[in-house]
C-alpha cells in the first residue's frame, strides 16, 4: 500500500543489535530479515482460531438476541390484527343495534386468515346490553378459539336507541 507520497512503509522487525547498517549482511541476517517481513505480512494459524472463537461467543447473544426479537415482533403482529378485526367486530353491532337489537351472539366466527371471533351478550335490562368480543388466531386450525388463543378481548355497552 503506497501512501500520498508514493512511500510504502516497510514491516518493523527485531534486527540483532551487534548488525550494523553498513556491513555487508552475513547469510543468517538476510534469512532473519526475510523471515521476519514474512511473519508481519498475515496472521498466524492460532491467532486465526482464538479470533474465530471470539467471533463465535459474542455471536451466540446476538443471534439469541435476534430470534427473541422476531418472535415479540410475530406476538406483537398477531395482537395488533386481533384488535383491529374486534374493534371493526364491535363497530359492525354497534351499526347494526341501531335498528336491530336482537340477540348478536356467534361462536368461531371467520374473520380472515384464520382469525376466529367469539360474541356474547348479557342482559342489562331490556334497553341495555353488555357486549364482549374476544378475537384470537386460530393456531391450532381446528376451527374453534380457545382461552389460550384468544389475544384480544373488547367489551361495551350497547343502548337501545328506538323505544
Amino acid at each position: 500500500m503506497k501512501n500520498k507520497g508514493g512511500f510504502t512503509p516497510a514491516p518493523i522487525c527485531i534486527v540483532p543489535a551487534n548488525m550494523e547498517s553498513n556491513t555487508i549482511a552475513s547469510s543468517d541476517a538476510i534469512s532473519l530479515r526475510c523471515r521476519c517481513a514474512n511473519r508481519c505480512e498475515g496472521f498466524t494459524l492460532p491467532e486465526v482460531v482464538v479470533a474465530s472463537a471470539l467471533l463465535l461467543i459474542a455471536m451466540v447473544p446476538i443471534l439469541k438476541a435476534l430470534t427473541q426479537a422476531n418472535l415479540d415482533s410475530v406476538i406483537i403482529e398477531r395482537k395488533t390484527q386481533s384488535l383491529c378485526l374486534a374493534q371493526g367486530k364491535l363497530n359492525q353491532i354497534e351499526a347494526k343495534s341501531i335498528y336491530d337489537f336482537n340477540d348478536v351472539t356467534e361462536t368461531n366466527a371467520d374473520l380472515g386468515n384464520s382469525y376466529l371471533c367469539n360474541v356474547s351478550q348479557t342482559v342489562v335490562s331490556s334497553n341495555l346490553k353488555t357486549i364482549t368480543i374476544s378475537v384470537g388466531q386460530d393456531i391450532d386450525r381446528h376451527g374453534t378459539l380457545t382461552a389460550d388463543e384468544v389475544e384480544v378481548t373488547l367489551q361495551t355497552l350497547i343502548a337501545k336507541r328506538w323505544l
